[in-house]
């Protein structure tokens, strides 16, 4: 049965509320994309919970149950179509159908110059951080399109916009992203579909834990180069994301939304 997306007798949800909306959300296991989930959740999504770490999603589903949410969790290669179709079609059959798709999966890459860059992990990084995205859209698109539209977001960076050093496989991925991003909105705004990018600076993840050994030395490293002084929080960003899955957001797209303290101003 089709989630009701009619407003109630008090009037229609708030514009950042997600009450009746499907969304499937890659990459929920941990940091961002675990946030993005459970603030979804929150919101009154019902969330299919994906990511290759199966033990993860499931986490993250059960803790938006446990809250009086609706969640499924799926273990899902980005690099596979038809691990992407079938988590489709489970929101389909669980929820009625599709309306948000977050995508957020990334793997980390080694630091070097692209003449020290081994090519499979050049590979490897455009496979999951980009071709994921590619592949996301192209199994989730259509079951939007039919539900009548709805809000497609990429995790990009600022590292998509400015450079960073020994980071070249990432700042391309993300700079793709942005422009992937671009190129869907020309060409599905006339079926429903809002299609952009959420920038996120430096964040307090399991990944600068594992560039730099631990959160201490992160926010000692990158605190001083951020006019806000601090690193963001993974809630920050969810925040954000909530906004683009939203009604709040109608009139955005093609955009790519920088939530980084400050970080590209300087």
């Amino acid at each position: 049965m089709a989630a009701d997306r009619s407003a109630t007798a008090a009037g229609p949800p708030p514009v950042y509320a997600l009450h009746g909306k499907a969304a499937l959300v890659i990459g929920a296991a941990v940091g961002i994309g675990q946030a993005i989930a459970l603030e979804f959740g929150r919101a009154g999504a019902a969330v299919v919970c994906a990511d290759v770490q199966g033990d993860g999603a499931a986490a993250t589903a059960e803790a938006i149950t446990r809250a009086g949410g609706r969640a499924l969790a799926r273990r899902t290669d980005v690099t596979r179509l038809e691990d992407l179709r079938a988590d489709v079609a489970a929101a389909v059959e669980a929820y009625g159908g599709l309306d948000v798709l977050m995508f957020g999966a990334a793997v980390r890459e080694p630091s070097a110059t692209v003449v020290d860059l081994a090519e499979a992990d050049w590979n490897r990084l455009m496979a999951v951080n980009l071709g994921g995205a590619f592949l996301a859209s192209k199994a989730a698109l259509p079951a939007m399109i039919a539900r009548g539209g709805g809000s497609v977001i990429f995790i990009a960076s600022q590292l998509g916009r400015v450079g960073g050093a020994a980071r070249p496989a990432y700042c391309a991925a993300k700079g793709a992203l942005i422009q992937l991003a671009k190129a869907m909105a020309i060409d599905h705004a006339t079926q429903g579909i809002r299609v952009n990018t959420l920038s996120p600076g430096p964040v307090e993840t399991e990944r600068l834990v594992h560039r730099y050994g631990d959160l201490a030395t992160a926010r000692a490293t990158h605190g001083p180069r951020i006019p806000i002084g601090r690193l963001g929080l993974p809630e920050e960003i969810a925040r954000a994301a909530l906004f683009l899955a939203s009604d709040a957001s109608s009139y955005m797209t093609g955009s790519d939304l920088l939530v980084d303290g400050g970080y590209t101003a300087v």
